[in-house]
């Protein structure tokens, strides 16, 4: 099929989609939730943020291994990783049916790399941000103003090792730009470093720079990283060691330096270290982030000034092995996905203390690991 007749093909989904949007405004319905899964499929959720109710819609895709999905900021698209370990990963779009919660595929990119394990888009979402973990490579795909995929503009693939077992090469777990948006971040769980790429927004690619990156202790496994709403703290979490590093972000040098550590794991654990998700809250008060190796979730106060973390709650996630959550953008919600046991559990969030309490709604969904909401 030609590019354009793909183009005509694209545009024709995406219309039919905001028709279903137009023809239901004034019922106002429900958002949607969707459920990236190692069980090859991508699952939908209905949601109604005025009460937090969860009704499941089921699969709605079953396509590769979509294991993280992103929404478009402006558009009903939705985009997820095919997770392909045996080979180059790539990335599908689909149009979003509001109206049923349905997905059509519309569009396919390659994603530069193997394992590609995440998603993330630009403020002006025309640059979507893969992470291929396990090509240990970061790159950037150009997206058409109809949300459309467009091509693959740019692949940096990084070195180096760990102690660890899991750090014989590079393994690039995410990508953050900064509030700026002239520098990619990319925590490297192979490799113990945060990877800064100069970012250029014109060409939507990405440049290695060897100067501006962050080494990190040995056996650190750094996964992912959130800035914080001052723009100037920047927020790590290191996945091997279950630690939570806030660093201070040079926005004029592109350089991050250490300022604190803080640990997930209780001082009387003696299993296996791991934290998975981290967010910050809407207001920037606090962080979130999950302990999978004690199947919890933490609440941490920032620090207006400094940026330093002071522990407020410490809550069982609900669930076995909490792989990832998603803030609501009201921040009055946190969806957490349960891997192991295969649930995605709903907790409230009280917007004075940051603190979370479990609403006790548990969707069932097979081994899921990211959660999306769309508007």
């Amino acid at each position: 099929m030609t590019r354009f007749f793909q183009r005509v093909l694209t545009m024709m989904a995406l219309s039919a989609a905001l028709l279903d949007t137009s023809t239901v405004a004034q019922a106002a319905p429900p958002e949607l939730i969707y459920v990236g899964t190692q069980a090859g499929e991508i699952r939908a959720l209905r949601f109604d943020p005025a009460d937090g109710r969860m009704a499941p819609l089921g699969a709605v895709a079953r396509d590769g291994a979509p294991t993280w999905t992103a929404v478009h900021p402006r558009l009903p698209v939705l985009y997820a990783v095919n997770d392909n370990k045996a080979g180059e990963g790539s990335i599908n779009a689909y149009a979003v049916d509001r109206a049923t919660g349905g997905i059509k595929k519309i569009d396919e990119a390659p994603a530069g790399g193997a394992g590609t394990t995440y998603l993330a888009l630009d403020a002006g979402a025309t640059t979507l941000f893969a992470a291929n973990f396990g090509g240990g490579s970061a790159s950037s795909i150009a997206i058409e103003p109809d949300g459309s995929l467009g091509a693959l503009v740019s692949t940096i693939k990084a070195t180096g090792s760990g102690p660890h077992r899991r750090q014989a090469s590079a393994h690039a777990h995410s990508v953050t730009l900064d509030p700026s948006g002239r520098y990619g971040l990319v925590p490297d769980l192979g490799a113990d470093r945060v990877f800064v790429y100069a970012f250029d927004r014109a060409s939507r690619s990405l440049a290695p720079d060897d100067t501006r990156t962050l080494a990190l202790a040995p056996g650190s496994g750094p996964r992912q990283l959130v800035f914080g709403a001052d723009g100037r703290h920047a927020y790590l979490m290191n996945e091997l060691t279950a630690q939570v590093q806030v660093l201070r972000w040079d926005a004029e040098q592109g350089r991050l330096a250490a300022v604190q550590a803080v640990p997930l794991s209780s001082q009387a654990f003696q299993g296996t270290r791991s934290g998975s998700a981290i967010a910050i809250s809407p207001d920037g008060r606090y962080l979130y982030a999950a302990n999978r190796g004690e199947h919890e979730l933490q609440v941490f106060r920032v620090h207006p000034d400094s940026g330093e973390l002071t522990l407020v709650q410490r809550i069982a996630s609900g669930g076995q092995t909490p792989w990832g959550f998603a803030l609501h953008p009201s921040g009055k919600w946190l969806a957490v996905a349960h891997q192991r046991s295969n649930t995605v559990n709903l907790f409230s969030i009280d917007p004075a203390s940051g603190q979370l309490a479990n609403t006790g709604q548990a969707v069932e969904a097979p081994t899921p690991v990211s959660i999306s909401f769309l508007k």
